[in-house]
């Protein structure tokens, strides 16, 4: 097998290191030496996009006449891609990014194999943290909330992404939610803590099984798709 070819390295705050790499034509993003996503499996990425944004697909009539979006962690563009294909235009698809590097990324070697996706008229790039992109949002300013972010509540990517998941964090996320929007969570396993943290705010969550690839026998990622519980 060939080595890795070492594209590129950034640093975080909390000294965490997220690299990206390059082997037999596939990419792969790592962080502190770790695997965390790679172009040959993209499929739970884009079921995100598939679940979280059923509910504003053009032949939906719950579909806004300008369907916006937030999408929390710009990883390797397979979730942005997989939007921009279903919402149709006019739209508006925002991606929340902390890491710059990740974005210069997307528009150099990572354009290969998803194309120019920041240069879409319909796409926002918006360079900071979640938590604080999220906390100065006025109400109702999205329809739908597609966030991949960490593996799961309880194994966190960056430290003080515990913020993400806290009650009050929760009802600020449904604030910003329009009448009938949904957030979605990808997570690397069920967690079923979390569910019953979301269920006690008011969310209804529905549990999507999620296969790393679309060969996979076995669906071990979840995807957690929730609406504001109405009355």
């Amino acid at each position: 097998m060939k080595p890795y070819e070492d594209l590129g390295e950034s640093r975080i705050d909390d000294k965490t290191v997220l690299s990206l790499h390059k082997r037999d034509g596939e990419f792969y993003l790592k962080y502190n030496g770790n695997d965390l996503m790679s172009t040959a499996y993209t499929y739970s990425e884009e079921m995100l996009a598939d679940v979280g944004c059923k509910h504003i697909l053009p032949d939906k009539s719950t579909r806004p006449a300008k369907p916006r979006v937030l999408i929390g962690g710009l990883g390797l563009g397979f979730t942005l891609k997989r939007t921009l294909q279903l919402v149709g235009r006019p739209a508006q698809v925002e991606v929340a990014e902390l890491m710059q590097p990740l974005v210069e990324w997307s528009r150099t070697f990572l354009v290969e194999c998803n194309g120019p996706l920041l240069e879409d008229p319909r796409t926002l790039i918006s360079q900071g943290d979640l938590f604080d992109i999220i906390s100065n949002k006025q109400s109702n300013s999205y329809d739908a909330l597609l966030l991949d972010i960490d593996n799961t509540p309880d194994d966190l990517i960056k430290n003080g992404n515990h913020r993400l998941y806290t009650v009050e964090f929760l009802k600020k996320i449904q604030q910003i939610l329009t009448p009938g929007g949904k957030v979605s969570y990808w997570l690397s396993e069920p967690a079923p803590k979390f569910k019953k943290v979301l269920e006690k705010v008011g969310f209804v969550v529905e549990a999507h099984a999620a296969k790393a690839h679309e060969r996979a026998k076995r669906a071990r990622h979840c995807i957690y798709v929730c609406s504001v519980k109405q009355g």
